[in-house]
């Protein structure tokens, strides 16, 4: 969507913040031992008590309040039995809906202690998104932002995921124009004032290529490698763009 009126940034920026408040809720109280249905469930009180709804489940039907994945996993990891433990690289993608507006934002949590390698890799994650949210303003081509994020990633020695770009978003959880996090030259339509996106490099130690598992919906990297991604979604201006769901 594209920001026409004070209300809509108004009620944007709320459910923004309420996603912005689960991922944190979640992050703080992640612990080893704990299953990703107990993370999921944390998560879903925070949106209870502000009113708002999975996102996942109501426009896909997906069976989990946010998308828990570990390890290996990309992206899309269904909450479950799953004991999560010391030394995983956690990926807590949160998207939520409130009077009729959406908001997405995602994170990766190295559980402590975790290798200095994987601690680096999320790292990186948020490196790359910093780096295409640097260049993502008014006018600025919509491949310059993955030109960015590709960059920074291969400069830190890993591979951009390329089947999980950013989107627009805003009265729906995907809305056009794809952005994808790596340079494609055809995506070059330019950025406008108002435009909310969301930037989300997902990257692997690997290839960066992906499968899917035979539940439908968690997907995994080929090689087994890990993976991690940090995400927000944003409000393009002509300067820097507004962090939606920042807390």
């Amino acid at each position: 969507m594209c920001i026409e009126t004070a209300e809509d940034l108004r009620r944007l920026m709320k459910i923004g913040r309420i996603v912005g408040l689960t991922l944190q809720a979640m992050q703080e109280r992640l612990r080893p031992g704990m299953t990703t249905k107990q993370l999921d469930m944390i998560g879903l009180g925070v949106l209870q008590r502000h009113k708002a709804k999975p996102a996942p489940f109501l426009t896909y039907g997906f069976p989990g309040v946010a998308c828990i994945s570990v390890n290996d996993e990309a992206a899309h990891g269904i909450p479950g039995t799953r004991v999560i433990r010391a030394g995983d690289v956690v990926k807590i993608d949160v998207s939520a809906e409130l009077d009729g507006y959406f908001a997405d934002a995602a994170i990766t949590v190295p559980v402590l202690p975790v290798s200095s390698a994987y601690q680096r890799l999320c790292e990186c994650a948020k490196a790359a998104f910093e780096a295409a949210a640097a260049v993502a303003r008014a006018g600025t081509p919509i491949n310059q932002l993955g030109l960015a994020a590709e960059k920074t990633t291969r400069h830190w020695g890993y591979h951009i995921i390329r089947d999980l770009p950013g989107h627009g978003i805003g009265r729906a959880l995907h809305e056009a124009p794809n952005v994808p996090t790596f340079y494609r030259r055809q995506a070059s339509k330019r950025l406008v004032e108002g435009l909310v996106i969301t930037i989300e490099p997902h990257i692997a130690i690997g290839s960066g290529r992906i499968v899917t598992d035979p539940d439908g919906w968690t997907l995994r990297t080929q090689d087994g490698s890990m993976a991690a991604a940090f995400e927000h979604t944003v409000v393009i201006t002509n300067d820097r763009p507004i962090l939606v769901t920042a807390v």
